[in-house]
């Protein structure tokens, strides 16, 4: 396998110590934003070490924010948004310093000063609106913004307005969503509707070169207003295969690779694991849709009664991920705390139907590999229940316009339910609301939409929290969306990979601290 470009500095010690280093399995209880894992101390090398990383999913909008590209940009240290998300959930500074509540509908933002875009131009309140502004007019519609009339004006050189049409409690974690990332004016001149952040971010490290859907090239940005990077620059492989991630690691290809595979973990040898708490669910969705089969409740309850949780993540998973409870699940504690008394007060689950022989398309994609194990586990109880089943596995860029289209009955999908807002409200709307941008169960039931109307209403934490759990119970309990298991990241490194972000919320991963020593 060939290596990116640009070349590498690695020393004889730190290859020795790559092959000795004792195996050794971290788990981090995360709840909020990254911390840093560091591996045991090496000599400083001066800052001349380029750290190489695999990641699983190739891009597939040449790194445009308005895609899931958004987060590899955001994780590789290239882009950056207004705000940032804690440990404890909360909003702290990230291009912006401060902010202030004006009105009920409107939020001003004070910028930071001295930052400075990859391309050299000075970062001012008038960029920021003009990036906001394409943000707020893509199509289709970023879930970040589902829900939400936006728009963002520049009140001075460093202020910023913020107005929504209707009071937003979640506005600011909004703006922490990786897809809100605030780019030079050049990123929008060749297609605005796809923009592109090569040489125009503000992070520790700036996008120099883009090789397809198989290596990126990132450099030092000596300029960045966090203070001088520790790496020379980062080469970026995707490798799809977890196989390939993992022996590109074992080799010395890489660093630092992420999403490892569970039937992957023994053969890391004497690398470092990391395992992380996602707020990430794998669920099985029943697309509801006119002339679907599981437009019939009846149906949607047997084949929820076909499903056992505790067997996927003890078999498929190997114990390395948590039966799901609902949506939300260990990361998220207080929905444990108040789901009880959510179901207890929700209406009864529906009564399953005896399916009679029929037919039903099942579909996932290999992109997470533990995926088409546990459709066919699926499979067979659904067939041992009474459905026929076909299953559908490809990879995730071709089939997912067919399963936003509602072109399957049934669908297994990894979800982080605080990817895009740190607020479960959004994610409801954005998953499960008629507009729904993401809406792969093509669930619409306008008493449904009324109430996540209603909860969105609710300003106060406690409230959203509470409303979120109900509007769960009333999912879970009609068969709409089947919780499987609560999924961990997994990320694995050589020795002398230090400062390295394990972030539950997947948006940071290269910070201007990681180094190789």
């Amino acid at each position: 396998m060939r290596r990116p470009a640009s070349p590498r500095t690695r020393s004889p010690q730190r290859r020795a110590g790559a092959r000795v280093l004792a195996a050794a399995v971290t788990l981090l209880t995360i709840s909020g934003s990254a911390a840093c894992f560091t591996t045991e101390p090496r000599p400083d090398r001066g800052g001349d070490q380029r750290l190489s990383v695999g990641l699983a999913g190739p891009p597939n909008r040449r790194m445009s924010p308005f895609s899931q590209d958004a987060w590899r940009g955001a994780q590789l240290g290239a882009s950056e948004t207004l705000v940032n998300i804690d440990q404890a959930g909360a909003v702290t500074p990230g291009l912006a310093v401060s902010w202030s509540q004006v009105d009920a509908t409107t939020v001003r933002v004070k910028l930071r000063d001295g930052v400075v875009f990859h391309d050299g131009t000075p970062l001012t309140a008038e960029h920021a609106a003009h990036s906001l502004t394409h943000a707020i007019a893509a199509e289709p519609v970023l879930r970040a913004l589902v829900g939400v009339r936006l728009t963002a004006t520049a009140v001075g050189g460093d202020t910023l307005e913020l107005r929504t049409a209707k009071p937003d409690p979640a506005l600011l974690h909004r703006l922490a969503s990786p897809q809100l990332v605030i780019l030079a004016p050049k990123a929008y001149g060749r297609d605005p509707g796809a923009p592109d952040p090569l040489g125009a971010g503000t992070g520790p490290y700036r996008f120099t070169s883009l090789q397809g859907t198989s290596a990126a090239t990132l450099e030092r940005n000596d300029a960045y207003w966090g203070g001088r990077p520790a790496l020379a620059g980062v080469d970026v492989r995707f490798l799809p295969e977890g196989s390939a991630r993992v022996g590109a690691l074992r080799s010395g290809e890489v660093d630092v690779v992420n999403q490892v595979p569970i039937a992957q973990l023994p053969n890391l040898g004497d690398r470092r694991l990391i395992e992380v708490p996602l707020p990430r669910t794998v669920s099985l969705y029943l697309v509801t849709a006119e002339g679907r089969t599981f437009a019939d409740p009846g149906l949607r309850a047997a084949a929820r009664a076909a499903v056992d949780p505790t067997m996927i993540a003890a078999g498929v998973f190997e114990g390395r991920a948590d039966p799901a409870a609902g949506l939300f699940g260990p990361a998220s504690g207080w929905a444990a705390r108040h789901r009880a008394a959510a179901r207890a007060a929700a209406a009864p689950p529906d009564t399953p139907d005896d399916p009679s022989g029929q037919r039903i398309t099942l579909a996932t994609y290999p992109n997470k590999p533990e995926l088409p194990e546990a459709a066919s586990v699926l499979a067979a109880t659904l067939t041992a229940r009474g459905f026929v089943v076909e299953t559908v596995v490809r990879d995730y860029l071709t089939i997912e316009p067919e399963v936003l289209a509602g072109r399957f009955d049934a669908v297994i999908l990894s979800r982080s339910y605080l990817l895009d807002v740190n607020d479960p409200i959004a994610f409801l709307t954005s998953d499960f609301s008629c507009a729904g941008s993401y809406n792969v169960a093509r669930f619409c039931a306008p008493g449904f939409d009324s109430r996540l109307a209603a909860a969105d209403g609710h300003t106060d934490l406690p409230s959203r929290h509470a409303a979120a759990l109900a509007l769960e119970a009333e999912l879970v309990n009609r068969a709409v969306v089947v919780p499987l298991v609560h999924d961990r990241a997994r990320l694995a490194t050589a020795a002398g990979v230090t400062d390295l972000a394990a972030d539950p919320y997947e948006r940071t991963l290269v910070t201007v601290h990681t180094s190789l020593r």
